[in-house]
């Protein structure tokens, strides 16, 4: 169960575990978590914006594999192992100049090594602007003593 401390805590880590990287680059905050769902959102800047003006399909998909591979690791990942996004497959429906867009990661299968997620990204306006499939692996990490093997 989702207690308002544990999304708290979980919102908290995974924002702090992702400074200095792509994610804070690209400004992706995690912004909700439950029981089956990551959100996420991004700021659309000129600085995420293709030539043409509207948000780049690389940013958007950025923020899909950010927010797929995040409800990954926290839904599915156990000590001892590691997760690696596989697959990204990604759908530009609508074009979006400014304001934010918000990523939704729910899991299609989970099981014990491979995880299917779909993310829904939208605008303000709860108006469609990509859909993705992420595709994410999860892996056992050997030990120290035995990496050497």
């Amino acid at each position: 169960m989702f207690t308002e401390d544990l999304k708290d805590h979980i919102l908290k880590e995974a924002n702090n575990r992702c400074k200095g990287t792509l994610v804070s680059t690209l400004g992706i905050i995690f912004t909700d978590v439950g029981e089956n769902f990551l959100e996420a959102k991004m700021k659309v800047t000129s600085d995420l914006h293709q030539p043409a003006g509207v948000l780049h399909g690389g940013a958007t998909a950025a923020l899909a594999e950010t927010v797929g591979s995040s409800a990954a690791a926290i839904f599915s990942m156990k000590k001892h192992q590691m997760l690696r996004g596989i697959e990204l497959s990604i759908n530009h429906v609508r074009g979006i100049s400014e304001g934010y867009v918000f990523a939704k990661a729910t899991p299609v299968h989970m099981g014990k090594t491979m995880q299917l997620w779909k993310i829904s990204i939208i605008d303000e306006n709860q108006k469609d602007i990509s859909f993705a499939k992420l595709t994410t692996l999860t892996l056992d990490i050997k030990s120290e003593n035995n990496s050497s093997k």
